[in-house]
């Protein structure tokens, strides 16, 4: 996340670096130009020559100076703006009647440049103050100010503060986005992890519980035993305090983690390419009471949607055996087109009351809610169920293939 939010940050400084870094440069050429084509009105010219060979040496020896703000230290703005300051207190000096006439200073808009790194570096506190020095120079160094004087003189003081302001506004939204993106972050490793716990422990728990009471005496104990750490492990589930253990114990996902292991160690389901059959994954869910109807080519996906998708599709079936009885039939039905993988599962189990999932939500019961829609939301898909009393349910399974492969 750190590493994210450098990228983010340097997306916003890095091009006001780079031009100020061109800012100064362009500045420097165009102060000793003026220079240059006016030396002769000059009463003092080897006072100009001197603070334009410093200038000049100065912003070129400097330049890795204002590449970043990290590079950019307190000591040299701090150098930096003495010198614009003394540039502009020497102009009277080499030029008599600069103090009479509304010419520029030796410096030109160059101080500009100094003024504009405060406001990148600090703020538009620093600008306030680097602005306020090179006004007070400049009101010095003319004795009596004429208005365009005082008119270029707020024009940097507005404008270096409107900056710093702005550096500022980029750099709380960078913050914000950071935080964001963080959040975002934990709550999608929180999400997985809960998933994987329903998919597994809280299965386990489940049915010992059931089978306990269904045998009676110390069994019954301990289907109690486990009921009580079922309900304590789905309140943190649903709070969002989840452990960060992995099993792969129950029946259906526990065929399904096997099956993706022997691929990733023997390379089984994949063409080679980093690619999975999809097939592969789900034909350990298929038996006596669940029927897979597939295509004859090989459904290709990226591993982790593969997995992801394979993982729901086995939360759909541990749904109907919970729920619709050891007697009740499933069929798989899986459609590859160019444009998305479609998975079917329906049952024909008495269906879901309505009103019935959300309630479980509310109870902690996040069968659904994160084993099947949140693995379908990561993958960029939709999980859609239908259930009608009495007629059993259907969930189907869309993964477009444009996010699936990314």
């Amino acid at each position: 996340m750190a590493r994210r939010e450098r990228v983010v940050r340097m997306s916003v400084e890095q091009p006001l670096w780079r031009a100020l870094t061109a800012y100064r440069l362009l500045t420097m050429v165009y102060a000793v130009l003026i220079y240059a084509f006016g030396r002769d009105k000059f009463e003092r010219p080897w006072v100009a020559a001197a603070f334009f060979a410093v200038l000049v040496v100065w912003t070129v020896v400097t330049l890795p100076k204002v590449a970043s703000a990290v590079s950019c230290t307190k000591r040299f703005l701090g150098v930096d703006l003495t010198i614009a300051l003394v540039g502009i207190l020497l102009t009277p000096v080499a030029d008599v009647q600069a103090r009479y006439m509304d010419g520029p200073t030796l410096p030109t808009i160059w101080t500009a440049g100094s003024v504009l790194a405060f406001a990148v570096k600090g703020g538009w506190r620093w600008a306030a103050f680097a602005s306020s020095l090179v006004a007070v120079a400049n009101l010095v160094g003319r004795g009596t100010p004429s208005r365009d004087t005082l008119h270029n003189v707020l024009l940097v003081w507005v404008a270096s503060i409107a900056i710093g302001y702005i550096v500022e506004v980029a750099r709380a939204s960078e913050r914000t986005l950071a935080r964001a993106l963080e959040i975002e972050a934990a709550t999608r490793e929180r999400e997985r992890l809960a998933r994987d716990i329903h998919d597994s422990v809280l299965q386990v728990l489940a049915m010992v519980q059931r089978r306990g009471t269904a045998l009676g005496g110390e069994a019954a104990e301990l289907g109690r035993m486990a009921g009580e750490q079922e309900v304590a492990l789905r309140t943190l589930v649903s709070s969002g305090l989840v452990p960060t253990t992995r099993t792969s114990e129950d029946s259906s996902l526990g065929a399904v983690v096997r099956t993706m292991d022997d691929a990733e160690h023997a390379e089984d389901g994949s063409d080679g390419g980093g690619l999975w059959d999809l097939r592969t994954l789900l034909a350990p869910l298929s038996g006596s009471a669940v029927t897979l109807a597939e295509p004859g080519a090989p459904v290709l996906l990226r591993p982790a949607a593969a997995r992801e998708l394979a993982a729901a599709v086995s939360a759909a079936l541990d749904n109907v055996r919970k729920h619709a009885g050891d007697g009740a039939r499933s069929w798989i039905l899986v459609e590859d087109s160019p444009d998305e993988v479609i998975v079917t599962v329906r049952d024909d189990g008495p269906g879901i009351p309505e009103g019935r999932l959300a309630q479980a939500e509310g109870e902690g019961r996040l069968g659904v809610a994160l084993s099947i829609r949140g693995r379908l939301r990561e993958l960029g898909g939709t999980a859609e169920l239908i259930s009608v009393p009495g007629q059993g349910t259907e969930v189907e399974l869309k993964v477009p293939r444009g996010k699936a492969e990314r």
